[in-house]
C-alpha cells in the first residue's frame, strides 16, 4: 500500500471520528412532536377564543332573540364591564351636569374605636391627572363617570342592588372610589362610604334673543352606604 493510500484512509478515519463526536443538529423526534402538539392547541385556543368572544359581541349588540333571551346571563358576565359596546361615539350624549364623586374612609383602631376620614374628591383628583397631560388615558377621563352612570341606570334612586349586574357594577364603583383612596394616602381602612354631588347646567341662551331657561341651582346631594373593602382598600 503506498503512503498515500495510507494518508486517504487516516483522513476518512479522522472524518468518521469528528462526525461521531459532534451531536446531530437534527432535534429528537419527540420533542419536534411536542413542539407541533402545543403550537396546535396554542392556534385552536387562540381561534376558539375569538370566536367566542365575536359571538358574544354580535349577541350583545343584536336585537333580542331566542338566544340572547336565553344566554343573557352569560353574554352580560363575557361583555361587562370590559367589552361593552354602544352607539355614543355616533350619537354622544354629554353630560347636563356638574358632578362631583367624594369617598370617606373607616378604619377600626386596636383600641375598638372607628375613625373616619375627610371626604376625598375622587373627581377632582381625576380632574387633576387630566389636566396639563397632553395624552390622558382613557381610564382617567372616563373610568368613574361610566361607573356612575352604570350605577344610576341599574339602581335608579335605590341603592340596593336587584340583579347580579346590579351587584357587580356597585363593587366596580366602590372598588374605583378604593383605589383612589387608597392613592390618595388615607392608610388602611375596612370600610367606605361615597357621596355624590349633582349640579345642573344652565342651557345656553336660544339664538333668537329670548330668555334662556334656567337650570336649577340646588345642589343634590346624594350619599350611598357605608361598605366593607379590604384593609388595602381592594
Amino acid at each position: 500500500m503506498s503512503s498515500c493510500d495510507e494518508k486517504e484512509i487516516l483522513r476518512e478515519q479522522e472524518e468518521e471520528t469528528i462526525a461521531e463526536s459532534v451531536p446531530s443538529a437534527r432535534p429528537r423526534p419527540w420533542l419536534a412532536r411536542t413542539l407541533k402538539a402545543g403550537l396546535r392547541t396554542v392556534v385552536a385556543l387562540c381561534a376558539v377564543t375569538t370566536l367566542t368572544h365575536v359571538t358574544m359581541v354580535f349577541l350583545h349588540v343584536a336585537p333580542a332573540n331566542a338566544v340572547s333571551q336565553r344566554y343573557g346571563r352569560q353574554i352580560d358576565a363575557w361583555i361587562y364591564p370590559l367589552f361593552e359596546q354602544n352607539w355614543r361615539l355616533f350619537a354622544p350624549d354629554p353630560d347636563s351636569v356638574n358632578r362631583r364623586i367624594l369617598a370617606r374612609t373607616a378604619h377600626t383602631a386596636p383600641d375598638g374605636t372607628v375613625e373616619v376620614s375627610d371626604w376625598f374628591d375622587v373627581t377632582a383628583a381625576d380632574r387633576a391627572d387630566v389636566k396639563h397631560n397632553v395624552f390622558p388615558s382613557h381610564t382617567t377621563q372616563n373610568l368613574l363617570r361610566r361607573a356612575w352612570t352604570s350605577y344610576v341606570e341599574l339602581h335608579g334612586g335605590d341603592d340596593r342592588p336587584h340583579s347580579e349586574r346590579a351587584a357587580m357594577i356597585q363593587r366596580y364603583l366602590y372598588n374605583i372610589a378604593s383605589d383612589r383612596a387608597a392613592d390618595h394616602g388615607d392608610g388602611p381602612f375596612e370600610s367606605l362610604q361615597l357621596r355624590v354631588l349633582t349640579l345642573a347646567i344652565a342651557p345656553p341662551a336660544p339664538p333668537d334673543g329670548r330668555q334662556a331657561p334656567t337650570a336649577s341651582r340646588v345642589t343634590e346631594n346624594r350619599l350611598l352606604p357605608w361598605r366593607k373593602v379590604n384593609r388595602d382598600g381592594n
